[in-house]
């Protein structure tokens, strides 16, 4: 059994975890733990103090009861509101704290651009512009290429968290560029675990999601590989061939 922390902002889609537990069908198990949001509000000083080392640490020892073995900051706009730099800091420090393997929804995002083979990527945020250039800029850091980026001009998790099916569809696909390797739809606070295959197979290119990356992440930081298709590309390994000698 490997088990996985995550700890997570208010109360939004944390039912993609059980969801993403079920599909990926194996000897694995997401703990999650939610933080406290404060105040609910897609705005760059609120966000800092959502992912501040106070909010975080108290989540930790829920964590450790819970067996976890690698912790992920399950939240993207509370980790690259602070840049490359200070998402490093608050990771480290979230690892300190916890005595384990950490990392957050935004470097997860990174790592799993590279996984997909994307150069090139088209964010397609809920949040509003400003925040979304924020997220942009955090992956350019990371030697991504962003080709386009699209707010929505949300302000709040609960507003996305009452998203369905057709607004993430229509997010994805108003979101893509031509030039786009992979499409990004950067925001825990929406359900998307549900359909991550059918856009793919409608984008005809990887999708990358929050909550997705972000179990992804952790099943990385503790050398884990699961081939779940349901889950996308990113979940998907090449077939084993077997030579015949």
């Amino acid at each position: 059994m490997t088990a996985l922390g995550f700890l997570y902002p208010g109360h939004s889609a944390e039912d993609d975890y059980p969801r993403i537990e079920q599909l990926l069908g194996s000897d694995i198990r997401l703990a999650v733990i939610h933080t406290d949001i404060g105040e609910d509000a897609h705005r760059v000083d609120a966000l800092l103090e959502m992912g501040s080392p106070a909010r975080l640490a108290a989540g930790v020892e829920e964590l450790r009861l819970a067996g976890a073995e690698a912790v992920v900051w399950a939240c993207t706009s509370g980790s690259f509101v602070h840049g490359w730099e200070g998402a490093q800091e608050q990771v480290r420090s979230l690892a300190r704290a916890a005595g384990l393997p950490a990392s957050s929804t935004s470097f997860a995002f990174a790592h799993a651009v590279r996984e997909v083979g994307a150069g090139r990527v088209a964010i397609a945020a809920t949040y509003p512009d400003d925040v979304a250039a924020l997220f942009a800029a955090f992956l350019k850091a990371s030697g991504t290429e962003v080709v386009s980026v699209r707010g929505s001009g949300i302000m709040t998790a609960a507003e996305v968290g009452t998203w369905g099916r057709d607004e993430v569809g229509e997010l994805a696909r108003t979101g893509d560029h031509p030039d786009a390797e992979a499409v990004l739809l950067p925001d825990t606070a929406l359900h998307t675990a549900a359909h991550i295959r059918d856009l793919e197979q409608e984008l005809g290119k990887p999708l990358l999601t929050a909550n997705q990356v972000t179990v992804w992440e952790a099943l990385r930081l503790v050398s884990r590989r699961v081939n779940a298709p349901e889950l996308g590309a990113l979940f998907t390994k090449e077939p084993i061939v077997q030579v015949k000698g």
